[in-house]
């Protein structure tokens, strides 16, 4: 397998379960040459 494949794999394993587990908040993708060498969890929580 490639390692840019194995990259996308990775990186979209961690996304789904990075959202899986949030309910309010972002995730932001950091891409360098065609790689994604970093991922940001903003995550909120509500008070009510």
């Amino acid at each position: 397998m490639s390692t840019r494949k194995e990259n996308i794999d990775q990186t979209l394993e961690s996304v789904k379960k990075m959202v899986s587990q949030m309910q309010y908040g972002s995730i932001t993708l950091v891409v360098q040459d065609n790689y994604v060498v970093q991922i940001e969890k903003n995550e909120k929580i509500r008070l009510k």
